[in-house]
């Protein structure tokens, strides 16, 4: 697996990370720890070493598996985690990034994951109530503290990014981004381009969608976010085909699946751009991860984006209320 540097902070990571959210949250049923343990392990050897995980995930379950998992490869992974959620009996109740909160769940990080230090940690949603630079500020103690490396923000507006970055070098900015979510481009990724920040895109592969695996008959299983999503009804998953149909043309002349040509064209964007697509599933690591060696030449990526610039998608990607929390 070839490397990349996400941006020029010097943090360099595998060109396709894992999103380990799926393992414990957000997408019903969950697999067995042990099988879960087991795909982690496979996608190291296949030089996966960037792992995604955040406190909120459980809460807190998926950093315990995460961490458990990677223990015996400490040495050669990389693990981003996130803080910037309040609990209230075991669920998240809010956004907090009060200092004294981040550090609170930085310690409790540190001891899920069983390391010494964060490699990277994500504020994980802006939070209104607290300046940025407040925020810049605690992780900038943290990393001279040497509890964490190296700093990131997720679903962050530019002038926040500009603001946090000015008072603590800002890594990597942790976004969703694929071939059907690409507002980012407008300002965003010029922001961080300029700033020498890398995008660490995820729900690359739009949440299974643009894997060509689901169509409008598709059941989600109970607790499985998509099911209050808009641009999963069964009605948007009908009309947004027609991007399916585009991707599974380039994967039938490149002899690869849909997955890989999503995951390639994220690739091909900028070299500091880095996909984590989350999985359950053994054999989808293995797919994913054979996009990093799939080329989309000049005039196949201007064709891509000449076709799909005459499609609408239907649907947005999260709900009004989602949305609002972003920070964007």
């Amino acid at each position: 697996m070839q490397k990349r540097k996400l941006g020029s902070s010097g943090l360099e990571v595998s060109a396709i990370g894992l999103g380990c959210m799926g393992m414990s949250f957000s997408y019903y049923p969950f697999p067995e720890k042990k099988d879960a343990i087991n795909l982690i392990h496979k996608a190291v050897e296949q030089g996966v070493n960037f792992f995604d995980t955040a406190e909120v995930y459980g809460p807190y379950t998926n950093e315990e598996l995460v961490g458990e998992a990677l223990a015996p490869h400490r040495n050669k992974v990389i693990i981003a985690t996130k803080f910037g959620f309040h609990f209230e009996n075991g669920k998240q109740a809010g956004i907090n990034s009060q200092p004294e909160h981040i550090k609170k769940a930085v310690e409790g990080s540190l001891k899920r994951l069983k390391v010494d230090v964060i490699d990277l940690l994500y504020q994980h949603r802006v939070d209104p109530n607290v300046p940025i630079e407040d925020v810049a500020g605690t992780v900038k103690d943290l990393i001279a503290e040497g509890k964490v490396k190296y700093f990131g923000l997720s679903e962050a507006g530019a002038q926040t990014i500009r603001r946090a970055h000015a008072v603590q070098p800002v890594s990597a900015l942790q976004s969703e981004y694929s071939l059907w979510t690409r507002q980012h481009e407008k300002e965003i990724i010029p922001t961080i381009e300029e700033l020498g920040i890398g995008l660490v895109a995820f729900s690359p592969l739009g949440k299974g969608f643009l894997a060509g695996k689901m169509d409008e008959n598709t059941k989600f299983g109970e607790g499985d976010i998509r099911n209050i999503l808009p641009r999963y009804t069964e009605e948007a998953r009908i009309a947004n085909k027609v991007l399916l149909d585009l991707i599974e043309k380039f994967a039938a002349s490149k002899n690869a699946t849909s997955a890989q040509i999503a995951l390639a064209w994220v690739l091909a964007q900028k070299p500091w751009i880095v996909p984590i697509p989350g999985t359950t599933k053994l054999h989808r690591v293995t797919e994913n991860n054979g996009a990093a060696s799939i080329e989309l030449t000049k005039e196949e990526l201007q064709e891509i984006e000449d076709a799909s610039a005459q499609i609408k998608i239907i649907g947005t990607r999260y709900t009004e209320a989602m949305e609002k929390s972003t920070g964007l």
